[in-house]
């Protein structure tokens, strides 16, 4: 008649049949909220991180893909293809993705799928934090996109800014840089290698 529990997000939620091409996905936050949600790691529900600092948006619906995790394996890929940054490791957190769709998403605690199309290598306080990037699936505007490097320029800008900023306080310094971008085959591999680090959590845990 009711339940009594529910899926956790992170652990309960399989990831998707047709992984990496397609990817089950989570959604913590829209455009529109005005405070950070993420989910508590213990019970599985939103809860709030931060109100959102000054002017800054999210330029997508924002979560992450269950089943994955950042850690040597993501920390490894960072250092390999980026010069000049020292990494410690991985950020310890699901892999990051942001959604894109015409399409009103009016609040997060939902699941969606998405067609990743490539992403962003950000460096978090010395930590690889990726940022995937994709589009919903079955979404009539943006399913023209195969690549990121296809988006308007506009699009990119506002993410570039986003991240760029989104930690950002008047007195304090910034601690996040954007290594480098990268196109979809390398999201396919940034995932696969996040689903690694996650089986490998799974084995340290037992």
């Amino acid at each position: 008649m009711f339940r009594t529990n529910k899926a956790h997000p992170w652990h309960g939620v399989p990831i998707g049949e047709n992984v990496p091409e397609e990817v089950t996905v989570f959604i913590e936050i829209v455009p529109r909220d005005t405070v950070k949600y993420e989910v508590d790691k213990e019970t599985g529900y939103l809860k709030i991180d931060r109100p959102q600092q000054y002017s800054n948006v999210v330029p997508a619906n924002y979560g992450f893909i269950p089943q994955t995790y950042c850690s040597d394996g993501i920390a490894q890929l960072a250092r390999n293809n980026s010069t000049g940054i020292a990494i410690s490791g991985g950020d310890t957190d699901p892999l990051d993705i942001l959604v894109l769709s015409e399409h009103h998403i009016p609040r997060g605690d939902i699941l969606l799928k998405a067609r990743p199309i490539g992403g962003f290598c950000l460096i978090d306080g010395g930590e690889a934090d990726d940022k995937i990037i994709a589009v919903l699936k079955g979404d009539k505007v943006f399913e023209q996109y195969q690549e990121i490097a296809q988006l308007p320029k506009s699009i990119l800008e506002r993410f570039e800014h986003y991240f760029l900023t989104y930690k950002s306080l008047p007195d304090d310094p910034n601690i996040c840089e954007i290594a480098y971008s990268y196109g979809r085959e390398d999201s396919y591999n940034v995932i696969k290698t996040a689903q690694k680090d996650y089986a490998e959590l799974l084995e340290k845990m037992k």
